[in-house]
């Protein structure tokens, strides 16, 4: 063990590891790269983190970065949950659900709880928490936050960073900041503090005034974008002065500090209360009603290319309302309270449906769970039968605005012919987020270097459509480049202000959040890439 993981050793409560096997384990997530740690920490307490960040922090100081990178269970899919110098990782110890408050349906979670199983455990009281991603079952609420992550609910109840109330967080330094929305009042006495946390207030809001009109304009829109730190526009409400971090810490992938501690909201969702299923000869009608299916306010509206049914019947898997014929496949499931209105939009959802030429399949909660099982269509897409083919994710939750699918999909389809790999789509329309995955040999040269022709490609065509890259997720370390290929100069300049303001000397999950050279990043692909880490994430269970 080297002198720094044994002077920590000695001054916490968790371990330290330089074990050559848990090293291996923590140098690579569920995405196409590696990167092996100087050591892994295991926290057990706020105290441990304050303690590793503190005396990192010192050590930059004197012109040494020892980087830390903050690890969940590792199902990130852009190499944010690994990194040189130390990885911090929350699910051995800091797992603890500690309080659900019911008049207020606020639950207080550590990080490392598994996302499953909180809403498991909040299902008792018959709440959840609606943004729950495909991952939640091999990924932990830390991790959902530091992404803000979205799932099949999300198009209605919002991404992860919209249940997000409060968060304690450590910072660069090793102090421990409290988040929630403060008056104007009580935002000029934090400036007022002589610590870190009042520099960052007093940092923070300079750059939000002197940038008042950029931010506005370029950056406070309607559409999903977890790039770069755009939830800068969320910090300060501009009538009231009120001022909240918690936005901004939520999708900042542990760029700007590392999340202890925090309260979520909860509500009550029930996705099972009717679910329809139907399947189109023709591609183009399936997409034609789509509008109209949106506004009948259902509580999941899914689209999926017929070609995800060819694969799923090359490997065994027959679904019995899918023939040879059929090129597109609907699921859509509404949970109104009301027996009254749901039972409306259901019969209206019934005739659009019908007169689009769609074959429907429905039911209500008995029928449920069978119906929503055609969404595990996408693991053949996502785990493909071959022994040496592999499906990373290098295109999952891109967003693409509903007036440009038809044209968008049909683009895809050329773009696969082009790279003789096949690319189809699918998605969820009520926030317009959809994926894809080319499947491939990584232990090939040709198909090592495809990895970033494809990504590319395929961000010039989601920006020609009028869509953006980083939408699920955030961008990583893979995704970086290409999606900050379109973001303009000033716009990247308050991005790397925020970074500064919070992480001045770097040492918070060094490389992701920021412009990476190519050939740096070339250097971390895994020849070896088997897909085993990227675990069969499904759409829409």
């Amino acid at each position: 063990m080297s002198k720094v993981a044994s002077y920590l050793q000695e001054h916490i409560l968790g371990q330290v590891s330089t074990d050559p096997a848990v090293l291996s384990s923590m140098s690579h997530d569920a995405s196409v790269l590696e990167i092996k740690p100087e050591m892994v920490v295991f926290p057990r307490t706020t105290n441990d983190i304050r303690k590793v960040a503190r005396f990192c922090y010192q050590l930059a100081e004197k012109g040494h970065v020892l980087p830390i990178t903050t690890r969940g269970l590792g199902s990130d899919q852009t190499g944010a949950a690994i990194g040189k110098g130390i990885i911090l990782s929350t699910p051995a110890h800091m797992n603890t659900i500690y309080e659900y408050e019911p008049k207020q349906k606020l639950v207080r979670v550590q990080p490392g709880v598994n996302f499953g199983a909180l809403n498991d455990a909040l299902r008792l009281h018959g709440v959840s928490i609606a943004s729950m991603p495909a991952s939640a079952r091999y990924s932990t609420i830390g991790g959902a936050v530091a992404n803000n992550a979205s799932g099949m609910l999300s198009g209605k109840y919002g991404d992860t960073r919209s249940w997000v109330h409060q968060l304690e967080v450590v910072l660069s330094n090793g102090e421990v900041l409290q988040t929630g929305r403060i008056s104007k009042r009580e935002l000029n006495k934090r400036k007022g503090l002589q610590t870190f946390e009042g520099e960052i207030y007093r940092s923070l809001d300079n750059l939000i005034e002197d940038n008042r009109e950029l931010i506005d304009k370029k950056i406070n829109t309607d559409v999903r974008d977890n790039a770069g730190y755009e939830a800068i526009a969320r910090v300060k409400n501009k009538k009231s002065g009120s001022f909240d971090l918690t936005p901004l810490f939520a999708g900042s992938q542990g760029t700007l500090g590392i999340i202890s501690e925090m309260i979520l909201q909860t509500d009550f969702v029930g996705i099972k209360r009717h679910v329809i299923v139907a399947s189109f000869a023709n591609a183009e009608s399936a997409r034609d009603v789509l509008d109209k299916l949106r506004d009948l306010q259902p509580a999941l509206l899914n689209y999926y290319d017929g070609g995800l049914f060819k694969l799923a019947q090359r490997g065994g898997q027959t679904y019995k309302f899918f023939d040879e014929e059929n090129q597109a496949v609907l699921v859509m499931s509404f949970d109104d309270l009301s027996e009254r209105t749901r039972a409306k939009r259901i019969k209206k959802a019934a005739k659009l449906l019908e007169a689009a030429g769609g074959k429907t399949t429905s039911g209500d909660e008995s029928k449920a769970d069978e119906l929503l099982a055609v969404c595990e269509v996408t693991t053949h897409l996502i785990s493909p039968a071959g022994k040496t083919t592999t499906a990373p994710a290098l295109f999952d939750g891109v967003y693409v605005p509903s007036e440009r699918f038809e044209d968008f999909s049909l683009a895809v389809a050329v773009l696969a012919g082009k790279h003789n790999v096949e690319l189809p789509l699918y998605g969820r329309i009520l926030d317009d987020v959809y994926y894809t995955r080319p499947h491939l040999q990584l232990h090939k040269i040709g198909d090592k270097q495809k990895v970033f022709k494809l990504l590319d490609e395929y961000e010039l065509l989601v920006h020609q459509y009028g869509g953006h890259l980083i939408c699920e997720a955030g961008e990583g370390r893979l995704k970086s480049r290409f999606a900050y290929r379109n973001i303009d100069d000033d716009v990247l300049e308050v991005f790397e202000a925020v970074k500064k303001i919070f992480d001045p000397y770097v040492i918070l999950n060094t490389g992701v959040k920021q412009k990476i050279d190519m050939k740096q990043l070339a250097q971390h692909v895994r020849s070896d890439y088997d897909g085993t880490d990227s675990l069969p994430y499904v759409a829409c269970i």
